[in-house]
């Protein structure tokens, strides 16, 4: 089993009240590809600069993610500056320097375009759409989008939309891209748009999943106490999220999206723990499972207390 991710490698320049970082590896391909490889084969497409340093080629190395269409190209990395320092959920972007990325063109290599499961990062709807023309017989799309592309290119993300499996947002961007203020209507909508399952991201409220038997689930974020940079907290999500369901049988089954979401919701209290993807190089299988175990626990709910009522 393979999954592709795709999106953004990027240099970033974070500031919390935590600390500040600049120049630290970022963008949502890394965090989707590093949070992914815990699960299964993963494979990345995106573009660099000549200024990205080998030590961060040799750290998707010791996660086995495969770079052949990591491609390099002339010019410098793409490069994103913000901080956290109003509200820790809401990043404020000081910067945005597109850099190589302004003209990429992902050309995927034959392994690539096999791939059992395509995760399309937070880049624009056309490149996204020019992916998937390429990957020939997926047996999942996901996306994810956000809301520079739903105000700017919003023709080409409803093609883009409309040839998923799965589409992943945060909040504002479902009550965007739907015109409806309440979630669940706005699932409604969205799900009438292509997708199969709408996933919401609520940062700190964690996420409801809206499926194609009209079931919602709800997990919560897993409780910190301290949160050092949310930046890759979304693309943590999305990869533990995807890399989870790329080990099943059946990928949109309730039950499976479930456990999925709350894996996701595991991997993402791991992302915020530190800067950048600090935290990964040292997180260990067996640190996921347990927190998984927890965080089951934290959600659990007894039937038979309720029988009272009856």
């Amino acid at each position: 089993m393979t999954l592709l991710a795709v999106g953004t490698v990027a240099f970033d320049c974070v500031e919390t009240p935590a600390g500040k970082r600049d120049d630290i590896l970022g963008g949502s391909a890394s965090f989707l590809s590093t949070s992914a490889a815990y699960f299964t084969n993963v494979a990345t497409s995106a573009v660099v600069g000549e200024d990205f340093p080998k030590e961060h080629l040799d750290f998707f190395a010791s996660r086995n993610i495969d770079t052949t269409d990591l491609c390099r190209a002339p010019g410098k990395t793409f490069r994103w500056r913000g901080n956290y320092l109003t509200d820790i959920n809401v990043a404020e972007t000081l910067a945005t320097e597109l850099n190589v990325l302004e003209a990429f063109d992902p050309k995927l290599s034959n392994t690539s375009c096999d791939a059992d499961i395509l995760v399309l990062g937070n880049i624009d709807p056309v490149l996204q759409l020019k992916v998937v023309d390429q990957v020939r017989s997926p047996r999942l799309i996901a996306c994810d989008t956000m809301n520079f592309w739903i105000e700017g290119k919003r023709d080409e993300l409803d093609h883009i939309i409309k040839r998923v499996d799965l589409l992943s947002v945060n909040d504002a961007e479902a009550r965007m891209l739907s015109g409806e203020d309440n979630l669940v209507a706005a699932a409604k909508v969205i799900r009438a748009m292509g997708p199969r399952v709408v996933v919401i991201k609520r940062g700190e409220h964690g996420a409801l999943v809206f499926n194609e038997q009209d079931g919602i689930f709800a997990a919560p974020a897993y409780p910190l106490e301290k949160v050092v940079d949310p930046t890759g907290a979304g693309d943590s999500f999305a990869g533990g999220m995807m890399g989870y369901l790329a080990r099943t049988d059946a990928p949109l089954d309730p039950d499976r999206l479930a456990e999925a979401v709350v894996m996701g919701s595991t991997m993402a209290s791991f992302a915020v723990a530190d800067f950048s993807l600090d935290r990964f190089r040292s997180l260990e299988s067996a640190e996921i499972q347990q927190r998984f175990r927890d965080f089951s626990r934290l959600t659990g709910f007894n039937a038979a207390a309720a029988d009272f009522l009856g």
